[in-house]
């Protein structure tokens, strides 16, 4: 066992905390659950077809199904049948009028894109949040929203809860994104989906693009070229999407966890199965070869129209390296397990280039910049990034009496949860809970594979 549960925390009865202790080597064969991205994006163009839509692998995390309850909400009708989930899509353009607010839990992915969807509907939608996620500015998305006709009425900031009005026919718009975000780009094409014309995102820096996959595996007219240097995509409104059946693969995201505890506990073999690697998600495994991970990838294939690997990870000796911030958008959300690598390499890791991270769940940045310090790291935080002194493999000293404050953030919680693998007196987590939004079974298959 590597997760330990702590004694209840009496008065606040909602609050779970765990301490992670030090682990046997990770070995054997375990499978993360499916990727968050495209379980999203599965829901929502499946409740836009008309027809019925068959998912295999779907996450089954609160994000996503706060997804599927906003769907049904508009009249889809979404259910779980065996292992698959269904989808009876209404069709573009026949969303209709929730009876009472969406509630988005924490899930980020969910408002920002079903905020799409409902901007070129002519339907009055509400959104609501938990604590964190009434944090996340939302402005980035209101903006190119509004110009395209719908209407807001946000709590100060431009952040949850708020109100909006679709326009129907929203007007078509040339937008160019000005930080890269694959949220963002996501919710204007999907406003374009039920907006006659043509409707174009440019993007400096390309982002994930399992929406533009995607979509056009549902039939959507959908070009991507570069131009000057720059990715121009656009998608021909209204669009009428056929149903289809969906194989979700393995989240990279997830499988970043244990790609890292795999490369720093001593004596760990792992193989982590059927993992996406679509080239605008996987930076991290590039980044953890730069730093001298052994990672080799087996039985190379193509799902859904998705690359896919079973990754073999071994320990390895890491190196601190200076990390192109470049690569930041093909792996934005794995930054904090990256930061736990960095604190087990031998000399010195400089990123940069990550201010995304600071209007995430949390603060990353501060986040980890001091849950890493508590935890006996040589940290500097700077305004776009962090410098971490490795430790050269050497255990790290844990957190003793101490507890890491996740600030509501599941990637800050399962990062320092491996952190605690590589530890002296274990690290223990103000609040693992939040771990349930994106990957329910994170504890039990550590429990698995150091078993």
């Amino acid at each position: 066992m590597c997760a330990v549960k702590a004694p209840p925390s009496y008065g606040y009865p909602f609050v779970t905390a765990h301490r992670f202790l030090p682990s046997a080597p990770l070995t054997g064969r375990i499978r993360v659950p499916g990727d968050k991205s495209i379980s999203h994006r599965s829901l929502m163009f499946g409740a836009l077809a008309i027809g019925r839509s068959r998912i295999s692998g779907l996450l089954e995390g609160e994000d996503v199904l706060a997804t599927a309850a906003a769907l049904r909400a508009m009249g889809a009708t979404i259910n779980r049948d065996g292992d698959d989930w269904v989808v009876d899509g209404v069709g573009v353009g026949g969303l209709l009028q929730p009876e009472q607010a969406l509630d988005m839990g924490n899930s980020g992915t969910s408002t920002r894109l079903l905020m799409g969807l409902v901007a070129s509907h002519g339907i009055t939608a509400a959104f609501t949040g938990d604590a964190s996620l009434s944090k996340r500015p939302m402005g980035r998305v209101i903006d190119p929203l509004s110009t395209m006709g719908a209407s807001f009425t946000a709590s100060p900031g431009g952040t949850l809860p708020l109100m909006m009005e679709g326009m129907e026919p929203a007007v078509p718009i040339t937008y160019e994104l000005p930080v890269a975000s694959a949220q963002v780009k996501s919710a204007v094409l999907l406003a374009g989906l039920n907006t006659p014309g043509t409707t174009t995102v440019i993007e400096p820096v390309p982002t994930r693009d399992h929406t533009e996959r995607m979509l056009r595996g549902f039939g959507a007219d959908l070009t991507v070229e570069e131009m000057d240097g720059k990715r121009v995509v656009r998608i021909h409104g209204p669009a009428d999407l056929h149903p289809c059946d969906i194989t979700v693969p393995g989240d990279p995201s997830s499988a970043a966890f244990f790609a890292v505890a795999a490369s720093v506990v001593p004596g760990s073999d792992l193989v982590i199965e059927n993992v996406g690697l679509n080239p605008t998600r996987s930076g991290i495994f590039t980044v953890l070869e730069q730093m001298g991970a052994n990672i080799q990838k087996l039985d190379e294939r193509d799902v859904g129209g998705e690359p896919v690997a079973d990754l073999r990870v071994r320990h390895a000796a890491l190196k601190g390296i200076d990390v192109d911030p470049a690569i930041a958008p093909s792996m934005i959300d794995e930054f904090p397990i990256l930061f736990v690598a960095a604190a087990m390499a031998s000399g010195t890791t400089v990123t940069s280039g990550l201010d995304e991270l600071r209007v995430k769940e949390s603060d990353r940045l501060s986040a980890m910049a001091a849950a890493l310090s508590a935890s006996g790291v040589n940290v500097e935080e700077r305004d776009d990034g962090l410098v971490i002194e490795g430790s050269g493999g050497l255990p790290l000293r844990g957190t003793a009496n101490a507890k890491v404050e996740t600030h509501l953030d599941h990637r800050i919680a399962m990062s320092m949860a491996i952190a605690g693998l590589v530890s002296n007196d274990g690290v223990e987590i103000d609040d693992v809970e939040p771990i349930a939004t994106s990957f329910p079974n994170f504890t039990a298959l550590l429990d698995t594979a150091s078993s």
